[in-house]
């Protein structure tokens, strides 16, 4: 019988638990294979949960046993963990002390994951250039989350103090357990068909790696592509990237920044309007100054002081350009008047007009009017005329032959004596003496 004076304490129980499991030989040394969750590392202790398809129990990993691990473990890694079974007397949970762990080949879950992942990488659901930019200026946010959780209070309350003109429209979906997926993807299709929604927000607060594997499925996937307007992941796990995270447009690792990472910080925005603001008001200034220096400048000119000066400075150097043209002128034409009474002296010199003035004259025979250089070119009879320096004579010809003492083959003159017939000036030529 049962007996209250017999009744222990709860940290007695748990004493007596720890001592009975520690003298059992089994459990003092005992190999465990499973798959590693909820991995933390605290200041070199670790943290996690060993598990397979039924069941899991808690572990922990001292830092001076971690020191030795030959490896970085990692969640979803099937490892061997070897150490003794007892009992946290604080929270009375039995859990495993490993000293020794090992990896045997990845989880199963973690094999599945990665399988999947490298299907939806090759249908191109990751690629980056088919990710959309998310709106500068969003008026309304969907959110598909669960209405009752943490995650759609940190975003709309995040999100209207940054920018309070924002509105909010969301779908109430199960984030994790079963049917969770279905919830979500509905949710997607939903918001996708509201008018005027910029941008979606998915996701929900922290949790366990297997509170947030919903985020993992293909369903949810393949819901993020196709959705029209841009979607962000918000799934509150920073440490791990979930098939969502990489399927949508942007990535925030809480819902907090998932708000930060959509809505614009209007109190940044009046800032930089100010900043924008001052500086075109200098720069305008700026330029409204240098006008100002430009026009007095202007002002200052002669052209515009005196606008005559420029017709007075312009008929001064047009006399002094006619006076240069009219000496330069006058220079050449005393040039080529010097040079026209030289070529004329030049010509007198060589004229026969010249020749026939020392007594001299020449004979052409009529009618032709041919030179005569040779006596034989006038034989006895020919009618001559003699060309003197003033007038001319018509001559017949009595006689003729060569000089005494003439070389015939170079010399040939006319023989006289000749009858002068007629007698007068050259035609145009005056009678009287120079």
């Amino acid at each position: 019988m049962l007996l209250a004076e017999n009744a222990v304490s709860v940290s007695q129980l748990n004493a007596y638990v720890r001592e009975t499991l520690w003298k059992d030989e089994f459990l003092r040394q005992v190999l465990v294979r499973g798959e590693i969750a909820n991995l933390r590392d605290y200041r070199g202790h670790l943290y996690f949960t060993l598990k397979d398809e039924k069941a899991s129990v808690r572990c922990v990993m001292w830092r001076t046993d971690t020191s030795r691990l030959t490896f970085v473990p990692k969640d979803g890694e099937q490892v061997l963990v070897a150490g003794s079974v007892s009992v946290f007397e604080r929270d009375g949970v039995y859990q495993v002390y490993a000293n020794y762990m090992e990896p045997s080949g990845r989880g199963a879950l973690y094999a599945a994951l990665e399988k999947l992942k490298a299907k939806l990488e090759a249908e191109g659901l990751f690629a980056s250039e088919r990710k959309r930019p998310l709106p500068a200026f969003p008026r309304k946010i969907g959110l598909v989350t669960s209405v009752r959780g943490a995650a759609i209070k940190d975003i709309v309350t995040s999100g209207r103090r940054r920018y309070p003109g924002v509105s909010f429209v969301a779908v109430d979906a199960k984030v994790q357990g079963e049917g969770a997926a279905r919830d979500i993807a509905a949710g997607l299709r939903v918001l996708d068909t509201v008018p005027d929604v910029d941008v979606i927000i998915v996701g929900r607060g922290g949790g366990s790696q297997e509170d947030l594997f919903v985020f993992n499925d293909e369903i949810v996937a393949r819901a993020i592509f196709n959705c029209k307007t841009p979607v962000v992941s918000a799934v509150g796990h920073e440490r791990d990237t979930t098939i969502a995270d990489l399927v949508a447009d942007a990535r925030a690792a809480t819902p907090t920044q998932a708000a930060e990472l959509v809505v614009p910080d209007a109190y940044q925005l009046r800032t930089d309007i100010r900043k924008l603001a001052d500086a075109c008001r200098i720069q305008m200034l700026t330029r409204i100054g240098g006008a100002r220096q430009t026009v007095s400048l202007l002002r200052s000119r002669p052209a515009l002081t005196r606008p005559d000066w420029v017709l007075v400075s312009s008929r001064e150097t047009l006399v002094r350009l006619t006076d240069d043209l009219q000496d330069s002128m006058a220079k050449k034409l005393e040039r080529h008047r010097h040079l026209l009474s030289n070529t004329a002296s030049k010509l007198d010199a060589l004229s026969p007009l010249r020749i026939l003035g020392r007594g001299y004259s020449f004979a052409r025979l009529l009618p032709g009017q041919h030179v005569v250089v040779d006596y034989r070119q006038a034989p006895i009879g020919s009618h001559l005329t003699l060309t003197l320096q003033k007038g001319q004579l018509s001559c017949l010809v009595e006689d003729s032959g060569p000089r005494e003492g003439d070389n015939l083959e170079h010399h040939s003159s006319i023989a006289l004596p000749i009858s002068v017939e007629d007698s007068g000036s050259r035609e145009g030529e005056d009678d009287d003496d120079d």
